[in-house]
């Protein structure tokens, strides 16, 4: 017996040191290697984890203690979901645990063999796609992900009711046209930028449904629900849906073209030809496609609990187990990417005229705003005490884990989530179903996602009761970090938001940093629609710490019809153009109020005064300069608490170079130069980003300009000068590659091309200046100059009275407010109380530094 257990422990079957195998024994072993034949003792494990459950149905009825299926370390391959329903459950007031080792990993990927040099293209390799696998939409190479071939759209595309008309044949010269996917990056209209999309929150997606001559016919109904969204006849421009517009702006034009042989030009870029059922890869630097483990996800779930509402699946844990490689097709179907918003879509034959239009179109479906979730690659309904801990979701192609509608009194707790094609973890739906009560999601790390799907949200939390989001670290993040409620669009109308179940719900003691890294208008905890009957049962936004917004945002931000929110005790720095807002209509009345909101007792820049603004109540608020004006212990409680810090040195998949930035603009700099910005990589490989190389591109493709700069300078400037080009070779285009330890990243999307120019206008001088003062610090806001000169604005030149040296105010959020006309703000710290202070800002561009505003005030005694 100690010879056969010692044999265990070494597979990593935990348990195997207490386990005696003994007939009665509820314990169950599965590994690798076992065989489904046996009977699933220590001695003899079964090998799938459908024969552990259905040997555990057996014995869940006379349960004295938990019943643990202990998952020996390996890969669990899976083509289809482990199905889990009440006969699964545990009894008795005991769970069924699912137990691995940490190296335990369920799988639906499909391991690619058989690859050889392709002898028509150097470089590129191909290799037989696995038997039985028809599409996929990734690819992962030792554990890193792999970039599906993506380029420009090669020819000029004119919009049509069905697509588009193209400037030349090209397209339809491609090997599979109809596998081509349009991507719609959105975003804000600034620096050379397109605002493509559905909203600059969004990057929908469609795919080629034909390519004949210069016609392109796009598929159904994706088309159609991105481009005939409904709007109202009396209210110009505004959808019935009330979220962003009503067709693809821009006249359509994508941001860039996916999945075809044809693009296949950078290292680390994939093709899968469904047609010759072939793989096609070209590898990285250092990479030997015969030696790399390259897998392929085939699996569209990996575990699938499905309860009811009157058999739910109830008191199951999963415990040290790693879920990757799964995929996602509805996106490569006609059905497309409609997106809506943080991963919602619209979605059938004519969605875009009823999906979620309830009263406000005839035929509408409700409750107002129910379009389709995003599903969960693990994904449980009607899932009652279900616990997830020390869990990895990663290298997934949907959301990693959903807790959907009728989830009550469940946990995730010390769990990774990273590289995921959307949302990280969502909780319960909009959809009028049974809300999730009681979900407790604690010291967890959610990084470097949203990798495919870029509205995604780290942490999406829909209609729910008693739920506590806290204790997590959020960081690198594309979009929002944390998503609350929904429905409160119609008070874009003058109506009240859509009545729903939610109340009781906490955010607290979050860490979150370095989000909003490639999309805008969302923010660090982001909350839509009623969050409960009273502020005494509304939701609570506490103890957070919340820094380091890179898009158009705000901290903690109060969107349409956000009502009882109280957002209190909260560190908030470093955001775009607010800390806490915004400002919304209470239209449940005629009374003319905001929605009640109580900010109150936070750390932030803003500076914003008490006052009971209808309803909108601030109250004990401090100005913080530096993060050391905040008490230490305050810092400390916000993110993983000590026993779970461990989380952030554990590694996930092998360390590689980083994601290609994007979203690269461009502006003048005068005759010969380019200022250049561009969405840092934020996911980075597994080591930290140090720098960048933006480069420029002549009319004929040939490089004309280089500059790098490093991550530290990029993060305090968001910009690159590119001097010394040719007169005579514009316009210019520029793309930038990313770097770290391990090497550079591809290149990104080029920007649009641009011609500089001479520039000597300066630009006016901000306005609307304020110094809202404390007794030893201010925070001095303005508004953006209305007119910008010659050329854009790239920085702010602050002078305070107090003779101290001239402040240099740059940054990212310098170039995001100026065409939108957002608040600019900034502390100034180390001030003496009751004293009177005088602050000019002027504007600064490429062109010098323009007129000053002028603002005095006395700080408190």
């Amino acid at each position: 017996m100690i010879t056969l257990v010692s044999a265990l422990l070494a597979l990593g079957v935990t348990g195997a040191e207490t386990a005696t195998g003994a007939a009665g024994s509820s314990d169950l072993y599965v590994s690798p290697s076992g065989d489904d034949q046996a009977n699933g003792t220590v001695q003899h494990p079964v090998r799938t984890l459908e024969r552990a459950r259905d040997l555990a149905r057996d014995r869940v009825a006379d349960l004295d203690g938990d019943l643990t299926v202990h998952l020996a370390a390996g890969t669990y391959r899976r083509s289809k979901p482990l199905v889990l329903d009440a006969r699964d459950s545990g009894a008795n007031g005991h769970k069924v645990v699912w137990q691995g080792t940490g190296n335990t990993v369920v799988s639906g990927g499909r391991k690619v063999a058989g690859w050889q040099k392709d002898e028509g293209r150097p470089g590129l390799w191909s290799a037989p796609a696995p038997q039985g696998l028809t599409d996929t939409r990734q690819l992962y190479v030792d554990g890193v992900r792999a970039q599906r071939a993506r380029g420009a759209v090669p020819v000029a595309l004119t919009q049509t009711a069905t697509g588009y008309t193209a400037s030349s044949g090209t397209l339809a010269h491609w090997k599979h046209p109809s596998d081509a996917e349009f991507v719609y990056t959105s975003g804000e209209a600034l620096w050379n930028i397109e605002r493509n999309g559905l909203g600059q929150w969004t990057e929908p997606r469609c795919r080629i449904a034909a390519a004949e001559g210069t016609t392109i016919t796009m598929a159904q109904p994706c088309w159609d629900n991105s481009n005939k969204r409904v709007e109202f006849p009396d209210i110009p421009g505004r959808t019935v849906s009330m979220v962003g517009p009503g067709r693809l702006t821009n006249g359509g034009r994508a941001t860039y073209i996916e999945n075809a042989y044809e693009l296949l030009d950078q290292p680390g870029e994939w093709y899968l030809d469904r047609t010759e059922h072939r793989v096609y890869y070209l590898p990285r630097a250092g990479e030997d496609p015969t030696r790399a483990d390259i897998e392929l996800a085939q699996a569209e779930k990996l575990v699938d609990g499905r309860g009811t509402a009157s058999a739910p699946v109830h008191d199951v844990a999963f415990r040290g187990l790693q879920f990757s490689y799964a995929t996602w097709l509805t996106p490569s179907r006609p059905e497309g990417f409609s997106e809506i918003q943080a991963g919602y879509t619209i979605t059938g034959d004519k969605g875009w005229a009823t999906q979620g239009l309830c009263q406000y179109v005839e035929g509408g479906t409700c409750p107002f705003a129910s379009w389709t979730k995003m599903p969960g690659n693990v994904s449980f309904a009607h899932g009652q005490r279900i616990e997830f801990s020390d869990d990895v979701f990663a290298h997934l192609g949907a959301s990693g884990l959903d807790l959907g509608a009728g989830s009550a009194d469940s946990a995730v707790s010390g769990s990774i989530f990273t590289d995921i094609s959307g949302n990280g973890l969502e909780i319960g739906g909009v959809d009028g179903q049974t809300p999730a009560t009681g979900v407790q999601v604690t010291n967890n790390h959610l990084y470097g996602l949203p990798r495919e799907y870029h509205g995604g949200v780290a942490i999406l939390n829909g209609y729910t009761r008693h739920n506590t989001i806290a204790h997590n670290q959020i960081d690198h993040v594309g979009y929002s970090a944390i998503s609350m409620g929904w429905g409160g669009w119609p008070d874009k109308i003058g109506d009240p938001a859509t009545a729903n179940p939610s109340h009781d719900n906490a955010v607290r003691d979050n860490l979150i940093s370095d989000y909003m890294q490639m999309l805008d208008d969302g923010g660090g905890i982001y909350t839509q629609g009623l969050t409960g009957t009273s502020t005494a049962d509304g939701e609570k936004v506490t103890g957070n710490v919340i820094h380091d917004q890179l898009g158009l945002g705000k901290s903690v931000y109060t969107d349409n019809g956000c009502t009882y929110e109280t957002i209190e005790g909260n560190v908030l720095y470093g955001a775009a153009y607010a800390n806490v807002g915004s400002r919304h209509t209470d239209y449940r009345d005629g009374l003319g109020n905001n929605d009640p909101t109580l900010i109150k007792g936070n750390w932030w820049e803003e500076g914003t005064a008490d006052g009971d603004n209808k309803g909108l109540v601030t109250s004990g608020n401090k100005i913080m300069a530096t993060p050391s004006d905040v008490p230490s212990q305050v810092l400390a409680n916000a993110g993983l608490e000590p026993a779970h810090r461990g989380l952030l040195n554990r590694k996930i998949g092998a360390a590689a170079a980083p994601e290609a930035p994007s979203r690269v603009g461009t502006g003048t700099a005068g005759a010969d130069a380019l200022q250049v910005t561009f969405n840092p990589s934020f996911a980075d490989g597994g080591s930290p980003v140090t720098g960048y190389t933006a480069r420029a591109y002549d009319a004929r493709g040939s490089q004309a300009g280089e500059q790098s700069v490093s991550a530290t300078e990029f993060k305090r400037t968001a910009l690159v000068r590119i001097g010394g080009l040719p007169a005579s070779g514009g316009p210019f285009t520029v793309t930038v590659t990313a770097r770290n330890a391990h090497g550079a990243s591809a290149p990104s999307p080029a920007s649009l091309p641009l011609t500089p120019t001479a520039v000597h206008a300066l630009p006016g001088a901000p306005t609307g200046p304020k110094l809202r003062a404390a007794s030893t610090a201010a925070t001095v806001a303005w508004t953006p100059p209305t007119a910008t000169g010659d050329a854009k604005v790239i920085g702010y030149r602050v002078t305070v009275s107090d003779g101290r040296a001239p402040i240099d105010v740059r940054g990212r959020d310098v170039l995001v407010t100026q065409p939108s006309a957002k608040g600019m703000f900034r502390v100034l710290g180390g001030l003496a109380p009751g004293t009177s202070y005088t602050v000019t800002i002027a504007a600064v561009t490429a062109a010098g530094t323009g007129p000053t505003a002028t603002v005095t005030a006395t700080t408190k005694p």
